[in-house]
């Protein structure tokens, strides 16, 4: 997808346009996919069966239902469209741009931690013109076409734009194309009503040989996911600035940092966009290398339905490997969900391209609410891989292990 939407650069018409009264070159942008996060082939709702069918709609109308009244009762309490800018990356050839756009109070600000339930009862503001710069460059857009979900792309409807527009969900996901240096750039969003609100874009430096891909949950904090209601207190009600951090893992992440200075580390998760502050702020609380994070979007109604957390990874796994086709990945992650699965499927679809695999293993009272009932447990089975595969309980046991191997690919 990212290959295709670099290549038509050529064909995208530069306007010189007036910023302040000084000439600058528009940078042009095209949506990265017709919805955020579109669901696969095999995720669609037309693959699945009558009664699945049925219930998935039922679910969307219900959401719909939810969405129309929360933004009858926002608009009654005066709040109007405020920008959620979130973390960008890119290489010296394009970057990827994500916000979304939802409604607020007046005096509500971007990015404020907050706790999970406020975030989870967010509402979308859609269809929202945002304007967007890169270190103060305009980006002008290019919309594709009329729908979001599944249309072919109608060139007849391709317009330039001084502005892009969030979809049904207020999402914008885009791709900018614009030579830029290595390092940490700064975004900037802006709509009607409101003051520029900015987000870093990380720009990876061309020849970097490695990156790593961390999920979050059970992997840098301690979520309990295999756990269901443990899980969802974390998430929702735990206080954010309460959330404990899997012991050594920040050590051990920063110890990969000091053997490869030049790797970004991107931070693919199932959680949900909603509750991207919180993770961020946890983050850069407890020392762990900053880096974008890779969410997941909990409205069904673009793709239909949501997409499960497996597909999420993968899909997000694989735009990375297209987006980097010559870096290779370190891949870290824990038991407790299906991560030895997913991360061991990727392996094997991009041969070479898996320099190392960390397994953190949950205890059992972490991996089930019967964990300490001898003989049960939530935990997946380690992943059958020619790549190596380390396992440990802490970051100070991956440490001992994968640290030496590491250091050996140098």
């Amino acid at each position: 997808m990212m290959e295709n939407m670099i290549g038509d650069e050529e064909s995208m018409s530069l306007d010189i346009e007036s910023v302040d009264d000084m000439p600058t070159i528009p940078i042009p942008a095209r949506p990265a996919s017709t919805t955020f996060d579109t669901a696969s082939r095999h995720e669609r709702i037309e693959t699945k069966p009558a009664v699945v069918q049925w219930s998935r709609r039922f679910i969307t109308r219900l959401f719909s239902i939810w969405v129309k009244a929360a933004t009858y009762a926002a608009n009654r309490m005066d709040w109007y469209p405020r920008v959620e800018p979130y973390i960008g990356y890119g290489t010296d050839d394009f970057s990827r741009l994500i916000c979304r756009t939802i409604y607020a109070p007046e005096h509500s600000r971007a990015g404020k931690l907050i706790r999970g339930i406020r975030g989870m009862l967010t509402i979308p503001a859609p269809k929202v013109r945002v304007r967007i710069a890169i270190d103060g460059i305009p980006l002008e857009t290019v919309q594709v076409g009329r729908s979001e979900a599944y249309d072919e792309v109608d060139q007849s409807h391709a317009q330039g734009s001084e502005y892009a527009v969030s979809d049904s969900s207020g999402y914008l996901d885009l791709v900018a194309m614009r030579e830029l240096p290595a390092g940490v750039h700064a975004v900037s969003y802006e709509i009607e009503r409101r003051k520029p609100v900015t987000s870093n874009l990380f720009t990876i430096a061309p020849g970097t040989q490695v990156g790593v891909i961390s999920d979050v949950d059970d992997t840098i904090m301690v979520t309990q996911a295999p756990s269901m209601w443990r899980a969802a207190y974390n998430l929702l009600l735990l206080n954010p600035n309460k959330r404990a951090p899997v012991p050594g893992m920040g050590v051990f992440f920063n110890k990969i940092a000091d053997i490869f200075p030049d790797a970004p580390f991107f931070y693919l998760s199932t959680s949900p966009w909603n509750v991207e502050s919180s993770i961020r702020h946890f983050i850069a609380n407890h020392g762990y290398p900053e880096g974008p994070l890779l969410l997941r979007d909990l409205d069904p109604r673009p793709r239909t339905f949501v997409p499960s957390g497996v597909q999420h990874k993968l899909e997000f796994a694989e735009q990375l490997m297209s987006d980097f086709p010559d870096m290779k990945f370190i891949l870290i992650g824990d038991d407790g969900q299906r991560d030895p699965t997913t991360y061991a499927t990727i392996a094997r679809r991009y041969p070479g391209r898996v320099l190392a695999i960390g397994i953190r293993q949950l205890s059992p009272k972490e991996s089930s609410p019967f964990g300490q009932v001898s003989g049960i447990t939530a935990t997946q089975p380690m992943p059958v891989t020619d790549v190596p595969v380390f396992t440990g309980t802490t970051g100070a046991n991956l440490m001992k292990t994968m640290l030496p191997y590491l250091k050996r690919c140098l």
